[in-house]
């Protein structure tokens, strides 16, 4: 792909859905097919080793150091963090514009609260974002798979498209951990939404299903409804659906295919 400006996706979900493995699992299949990506930290409390990042906020902010100067538990420590790092946002911008590749993905905070309602995260996103980037949300199979959490999942990602007003995409990440028929009914209610519909009064059959299918259908008018690409970090799958997906958004299907073939994960 040649462009002036580099997709940008921004990696959101919640604790444990799989974002710093996508992130690199991502970056591997671009890799693959020929694209360059910078790939970015954003969490200051990130302590895997998973991810080699090209920028990493925490040649800034790190968590533990607030935590050990400020006296502060970890929850309070994110909420400071994530002020800090909107301060160094300008330093972070520049560090991102000494790379020059097709795509930046960005792995975002844990915790999804900190990225959706802080008023910093807003910022931090504006100001790194141009007019190609997206978000794309991950539903976590251990969540998703039960109707219940599977609408839980649908408010989160409809707050953070709300709050942000980028793009969406929606990924199933983790497919390795479902049995195929798991797979297929939870992939099943994100195309045909009358589907959990009907799940979710079976699950919920007490006095506040009414609410439940109220609230239900509320969502279903914010448009979240738009099919779940399933992916798995571990074995290296479904990453080409989700390129053509994210081709599809900005460049409406061009360059649908890699400049070179895929090579194995």
């Amino acid at each position: 792909m040649t462009s002036e400006e580099p997709t940008t996706i921004y990696f959101a979900g919640t604790a444990g859905a799989g974002k710093t493995s996508a992130v690199r699992a991502y970056s591997e299949w671009l890799k693959s097919a020929g694209h360059d990506a910078t790939v970015v930290n954003l969490d200051p409390g990130n302590e895997s080793d998973e991810l080699a990042p090209d920028v990493d906020v925490r040649e800034w902010v790190r968590l533990g150091d607030l935590m050990e100067e400020y006296g502060l538990g970890p929850n309070g420590a994110q909420v400071a963090a994530a002020d800090m790092i909107a301060l160094k946002v300008f330093e972070i911008k520049q560090a991102l514009s000494e790379f020059h590749n097709d795509y930046v993905l960005v792995d975002t905070p844990g915790q999804v609260e900190l990225f959706a309602f802080r008023e910093s995260s807003k910022a931090i996103v504006d100001a790194l974002s141009g007019d190609r980037s997206m978000i794309t949300f991950l539903f976590d199979p251990a969540l998703a798979r039960e109707p219940s959490g599977f609408i839980s999942l649908l408010l989160l990602s409809s707050t953070v498209e709300f709050r942000f007003r980028l793009p969406m995409s929606h990924l199933l990440s983790k497919t390795d951990t479902l049995r195929p028929e798991q797979l297929q009914e939870i992939l099943g209610w994100s195309e045909e939404p009358d589907r959990l519909y009907e799940r979710i009064r079976d699950e919920l059959a007490t006095p506040d299903v009414t609410l439940t299918t109220e609230l239900f259908r509320a969502i279903e008018s914010t448009g979240p409804f738009l099919g779940l690409i399933p992916v798995s970090s571990a074995e290296g799958t479904g990453f080409e659906a989700f390129y053509r997906a994210a081709q599809r958004t900005f460049a409406g299907d061009e360059d649908l295919e890699p400049s070179q073939g895929p090579t194995d994960l």
